[in-house]
């Protein structure tokens, strides 16, 4: 039955999304997709360098994965005005 089955490509995260990379262990937003890669950028220290991931080693974060990348951001955006 193929009725009740979900496709990766479908549970993946979108563009603008935080994503985990599981074969670097890092968590990133995704910037774009480039032919049969996925683009990501790491967001919580202030920006960095942009990594291609494989699309089958990304997926979402764990809640609590995104719930930590979500506080760094906010810190190191609270630091900017000091």
């Amino acid at each position: 039955m193929l009725g009740g089955m979900v496709s990766n490509q479908q549970t993946r995260p979108g563009i603008g999304e935080l994503a985990k990379d599981t074969s670097r262990g890092r968590i990133g937003v995704v910037m774009g997709k480039l032919g049969g890669r996925v683009q990501m950028q790491i967001r919580p220290v202030g920006g960095g360098k942009e990594w291609d991931a494989i699309p089958d080693r990304v997926e979402p974060p764990s809640a609590r994965e995104e719930l930590s990348a979500r506080l760094a951001i906010k810190n190191g955006n609270s630091r900017g005005g000091l």
